[in-house]
């Protein structure tokens, strides 16, 4: 026996992200409500020069209040595929075209009370583009050694749970010789 959906309300419309909620029984019987934050999702790249370096964005994220380094990331647009989505955010966040992408996790980043599905890749074979920000995004671009940021990342010293990611796979089942 399923789960079945009740009754679903829409309780807030944004710009970002929807929150609804929902009556369910359970295959038992039982009825449970759910709050849910609906989310379309997004994908992430960690892009990785030839000369063994990655770079990652910093930027003021309000919920945290706080400034924090990620890997370029952006929310998937309508009819967009993942991995468009993320070459595109690379573009526009740091100015370089990814040649080859290569998936290395897809996720969910809250499954307790957010459908969001992360996406997240490795670009490699970058080529020189143009920056090109969205009107609220303010980001310095910072490159460090492969390695380094994974230490970094073993370290505890990101708080951005799709750029940990990256960064620890990215060794592991990312192309030769990294």
């Amino acid at each position: 026996m399923e789960r079945e959906l009740l009754e679903s309300e829409l309780l807030f419309k944004g710009v970002v992200f929807d929150v609804v909620r929902d009556r369910l029984r359970e295959p038992h019987g039982t009825e449970i409500t759910r709050e849910i934050v609906t989310h379309a999702g997004g994908a992430g790249t960690l892009p990785l020069f030839e000369d063994g370096r990655v770079a990652l964005v910093r930027q003021y994220r309000h919920p945290t209040k706080l400034e924090l380094l990620e890997i370029p990331a952006g929310k998937l647009e309508p009819g967009e595929s993942p991995e468009e989505c993320a070459a595109r955010e690379v573009e526009q966040e740091i100015g370089w075209l990814p040649g080859k992408m290569q998936l290395l996790a897809d996720f969910y980043s809250t499954p307790g009370f957010c459908g969001e599905r992360l996406y997240v890749y490795l670009a490699t074979e970058l080529t020189p583009s143009q920056q090109s920000l969205d009107h609220d995004e303010f980001v310095e671009v910072v490159y460090l050694p492969l390695e380094e940021a994974i230490a970094a990342a073993l370290r505890n010293e990101f708080a951005d749970s799709k750029t940990i990611i990256a960064l620890l796979l990215a060794k592991h089942v990312g192309p030769a010789g990294i």
